[in-house]
């Protein structure tokens, strides 16, 4: 999975109110109109819908198979919300759209949307999604390397984005090394096929619940390296967001796509493989990894409870520690408040 946070494509969504490209299948959940008990006298009609635009982080993924679940249920129709489905034409813009209203609700990421804010972009998080990080550092498992310290002396593939390198600095710092201990090479995207091409001795930037799988189904094990168990704070990979617009002027549509998107990842978490089956059926023509999804769905699953936590619930005490380690790595400044960035109110 990739991430990618560039606060000028964000701000020229804003300003010049760029649509996203239909170039790429949507979904819809629009109901079946309610069977007419019409007599002589007495009529039913179906309640009028809320059209609603959910965009995702990047392409369908595992990631995703629980908004599709309430499509697919009806949780959404039972809300009367008729909800479409969209992957970004451009994942830099995506708040933009959210924060302008061409956008109702995205899929992002908590320390994005963070470093957002700051530059004032007005969306805030509404639900979590992935409760546990994703992002870590990969090694071969036939290098032997299983710990930070032993990196020392090695090539690191990075993307070249300030989040990843703060995160290796403090992984390293965690295990008695530092970042003037290792080489780092700036690998843009390609940092899977660096470390399976020997470029390098690790990387960091991917996700344990994606690229992991990949490089396993090439016939490339590897170790993964968890930032929480190395002095980063946990945090929420994938959260919910949508714009203060919406919280302020709209509460009750927010309160019921929540609840309905929430019940969507109850019933994936309940049945990983059938929400694949779901995402797969909904999403006809889009080129979807089944055989990785299908692996990393099971991954997936537990992670989108929290420690006995309803599904979509937030943790004070999380944003706090993340803010105050960005804020330490120099990400963020002082201005930002973390309970400012998001609402908890809807998933409880």
């Amino acid at each position: 999975m990739k991430k990618l946070v560039l606060l000028v494509a964000i701000f020229a969504s804003i300003a010049i109110g760029a649509c996203a490209s239909e170039a790429e299948p949507t979904v819809s959940a629009e109901p079946t109109a309610v069977p007419s008990t019409a007599t002589s006298v007495t009529s039913t009609v179906a309640p009028k819908l809320d059209d609603v635009v959910v965009t995702l982080d990047w392409f369908q993924n595992a990631n995703h198979v629980g908004v599709y679940e309430a499509v697919d249920k009806g949780f959404f129709a039972g809300e009367n919300l008729n909800v479409t489905v969209e992957p970004p034409a451009d994942p830099a813009a995506i708040l933009g759209l959210v924060a302008t209203g061409q956008s109702d609700f995205a899929f992002y990421y908590q320390p994005d949307l963070l470093q957002a804010r700051q530059e004032g972009v007005p969306v805030v998080a509404i639900a979590g999604i992935v409760q546990q990080p994703l992002n870590s550092i990969m090694t071969l498992a036939s290098s032997g390397i299983e710990t930070p310290g032993q990196l020392a002396g090695k090539k690191i593939g990075t993307p070249g984005l300030p989040w990843n390198d703060a995160m290796l600095v403090t992984m390293l710092e965690s295990d008695g090394a530092s970042i003037d201990d290792v080489e780092i090479v700036d690998l843009g995207w390609n940092v899977s096929t660096g470390l399976m091409a020997g470029e390098v001795d690790a990387i960091v930037g991917v996700y344990w619940t994606y690229e992991s799988i990949i490089m396993g189904n090439e016939g490339f094990e590897t170790n993964v390296l968890y930032p929480s168990e190395w002095g980063v704070p946990s945090y929420y990979e994938l959260v919910l967001v949508t714009s203060e617009d919406n919280i302020a002027n709209n509460p009750k549509l927010v309160e019921r796509f929540v609840q309905a998107f929430n019940k969507g990842y109850s019933q994936a978490a309940d049945d990983p493989q059938g929400s694949v089956d779901t995402m797969l059926a909904l999403n006809p023509e889009a080129e979807i990894d089944e055989p990785t999804d299908r692996e990393g769905v099971e991954l997936l699953a537990p992670l989108w409870k929290s420690e006995g936590a309803p599904v979509g619930s937030f943790d004070d005490s999380r944003w706090e520690s993340l803010v105050e380690w960005m804020k330490a790595q120099d990400l963020l400044d002082d201005s930002l408040v973390a309970a400012d960035a998001y609402d908890s109110s809807f998933s409880k």
